[in-house]
C-alpha cells in the first residue's frame, strides 16, 4: 500500500510538470505570435531617412530575392560537396518463374563426348535477391573542382545581395528626397497663395472705394488662379511619388506614411569630401569581377587537370534466396560480398578536354577585357557625377542668393506701390519671380542631392551595413 501512494504521488506530480511545461509552451507560442503581428509592420506612420532604409533592405523584394539567391547558392555548393560523402544505396528483388529456365550440362557418366547432354532447370521457381553497395570517392576531378571554387561563389552570392542592396539604398535616398521637396515645394506654394490671396483681397478693397480700376485686382486673380493650378499639379505628383516611395521601400501602397525631415540638416548633408581619389577596389561591380575572373581561372585549371582519373572504393553485398516453395523462399541464404578499388582514365573524348580549356581560357580573356571597360565606365561615371555635384552646388548658392534678392525686391516693390510710387503689375512681377526663385531653388537642391548621392556610389563609399 505505501507503494501504491508513492506511485500514485508520482503519478499526479509528473501529470502536473507536463501540465504546467504545456501552459508555460502555450504562453510562449503566444507571446511569439504576439511578437510577430507587433513586427510584422515596424514602419511608423512618419518616417525619417534612415528608417525608410532601413526596411528597405530587410523588406524590399529585390533585396529578398538576393538573398534567396544566396541561400539557393549555399544549397547548390553542398549539393555539388555531397559527392564526397559515402554514397549508399540498396535495392532487391523478388521474382516468380511462369517458365523455368534450363541449362543443358555434359553427361560426365559417358565420356569421352559426355552425350547425351543432361537437360536441369538452372532456377527454383521463386528467387530473391538483394543489393547493399556502398561507393566512397577518393579522387575527382570534379568535386576536387567544386571543393576549390564553393568559397569563392559564396563570395559572389554575397556580392550579389550586397549590389541590391546599394542599389535600393541609392533608389529609396532618391525617392525619399525627391517626396520631401515636393512638400516644400507645396509649402512655397503655399505661402505663395497667401499672399496673393492677400493682395486680392486688398486690390478688390480699393477697386470697390474707386481707388483703383479693375485690372489690378483681375491680374492677382489670375496670378492667383495660376498658382493655385499649380499647387493642384504639384499634390498630384506627390502622391505618384509617394507611391514610388512604398514600392522601393517594400510597403503596401494603401499604408498611410509621411516624411520627416530636419530642414536645418539641409547644408551638412549636400557637402561632400571632392577632394579623395577614385578607388576601383571600393566598387562593388569591380569586386564582382574580380570573383568572376578568380573562378573562371578555376575552371582553366579544372580543364587543364581533367585528365586526371578518377578513383574510388566500393564495397558490395548480395544475399541471394530460392526455392520452389514461396513459404520457404527465405528459409535459405547465399550471399556473395566483395570489396573493391576502381579508377577510371579517360584516355580520348573527341578532344573534348582541349576545346573546354581552349573556350575557358577564351572566357578568361573575355573577363579581362570586360574588366578593363568597367574600369573606363567607373571612371566616366566618377567624373560625370562629380562635374553634376559641383556644378549643382554652385546653381544652388546662385539660387540662394536669388531667393534674398527677389524677397528684397517684392518688399521694396510692395512697399512703393503701398505708397503709390509703383504699377500693380510690378508686384505682380516681383511675386512671381520670388516664386520662381523659391521653386527654383528647391528643384536645384534636390539636384544637388541626388548628384551627391550618384557621387558616393561612384566612389564605393555607400555602406549598407
Amino acid at each position: 500500500m505505501k507503494y501504491f501512494f508513492q506511485y500514485i504521488f508520482l503519478k499526479e506530480h509528473r501529470i502536473d510538470f507536463i501540465r504546467k511545461g504545456l501552459i508555460s509552451l502555450l504562453f510562449l507560442v503566444i507571446a511569439n505570435f504576439s511578437m510577430a503581428q507587433k513586427t510584422s509592420d515596424t514602419l511608423p506612420a512618419k518616417v525619417t531617412l534612415q528608417q525608410c532604409i532601413t526596411y528597405a533592405l530587410a523588406n524590399q523584394d529585390i533585396v529578398k530575392q538576393s538573398q534567396l539567391d544566396e541561400d539557393i547558392t549555399m544549397r547548390n555548393i553542398r549539393i555539388a560537396m555531397s559527392g564526397w560523402y559515402p554514397q549508399v544505396e540498396a535495392d532487391g528483388y523478388v521474382q516468380h518463374f511462369m517458365q523455368i529456365p534450363i541449362t543443358e550440362y555434359p553427361n560426365l557418366n559417358n565420356p569421352p563426348s559426355y552425350t547425351p547432354y543432361v537437360i536441369l532447370p538452372s532456377a527454383t521457381n521463386y528467387v530473391s535477391a538483394g543489393t547493399f553497395s556502398v561507393n566512397q570517392m577518393l579522387y575527382s576531378n570534379s568535386l576536387f573542382f567544386a571543393a576549390r571554387t564553393s568559397k569563392t561563389i559564396k563570395t559572389q552570392a554575397s556580392e550579389n545581395t550586397e549590389s541590391s542592396k546599394i542599389n535600393t539604398y541609392v533608389d529609396v535616398t532618391k525617392a525619399f528626397f525627391d517626396v520631401l521637396l515636393t512638400e516644400e515645394q507645396l509649402n512655397v506654394l503655399d505661402e505663395d497663395i497667401f499672399r496673393l490671396q492677400r493682395n486680392y483681397n486688398d486690390a478688390y478693397s480699393l477697386y470697390q472705394n474707386g481707388l483703383t480700376d479693375n485690372i489690378d485686382y483681375q491680374r492677382t486673380q489670375i496670378s492667383l488662379s495660376n498658382t493655385q493650378a499649380q499647387r493642384k499639379s504639384t499634390e498630384e505628383a506627390l502622391k505618384g511619388k509617394y507611391s514610388v516611395l512604398k514600392q522601393l521601400i517594400g510597403v503596401a501602397p494603401e499604408k498611410s506614411l509621411t516624411v520627416l525631415y530636419d530642414s536645418s540638416k539641409y547644408e551638412n548633408d549636400i557637402l561632400i569630401d571632392t577632394a579623395k581619389a577614385l578607388d576601383y577596389g571600393k566598387r562593388i561591380e569591380y569586386q564582382q569581377m574580380q570573383t568572376a575572373l578568380k573562378l573562371q581561372n578555376i575552371e582553366v585549371g579544372y580543364y587543364r587537370w581533367s585528365f586526371l582519373p578518377t578513383l574510388s572504393a566500393y564495397y558490395d553485398y548480395a544475399p541471394e534466396f530460392g526455392n520452389n516453395q514461396f513459404s520457404d523462399l527465405y528459409n535459405t541464404k547465399y550471399p556473395d560480398s566483395f570489396l573493391g578499388l576502381k579508377i577510371s582514365l579517360p584516355i580520348f573524348q573527341g578532344a573534348n578536354r582541349l576545346e573546354n580549356l581552349s573556350k575557358a581560357k577564351i572566357q578568361y580573356k573575355r573577363l579581362q577585357l570586360g574588366m578593363d571597360y568597367l574600369k573606363s565606365e567607373i571612371n566616366s561615371e566618377y567624373t560625370t557625377a562629380l562635374a553634376a555635384y559641383i556644378s549643382n552646388l554652385n546653381e544652388l548658392r546662385i539660387a540662394k542668393n536669388n531667393i534674398a534678392i527677389a524677397k528684397n525686391i517684392f518688399n521694396t516693390v510692395k512697399f512703393q506701390y503701398d505708397k503709390g510710387i509703383k504699377a500693380y503689375l510690378e508686384v505682380i512681377v516681383s511675386e512671381t519671380d520670388l516664386r520662381t526663385s523659391e521653386l527654383n531653388y528647391l528643384n536645384v537642391l534636390f539636384q544637388v542631392l541626388t548628384s551627391k548621392m550618384d557621387l558616393e556610389k561612384a566612389l564605393g563609399q555607400i555602406k549598407t551595413n
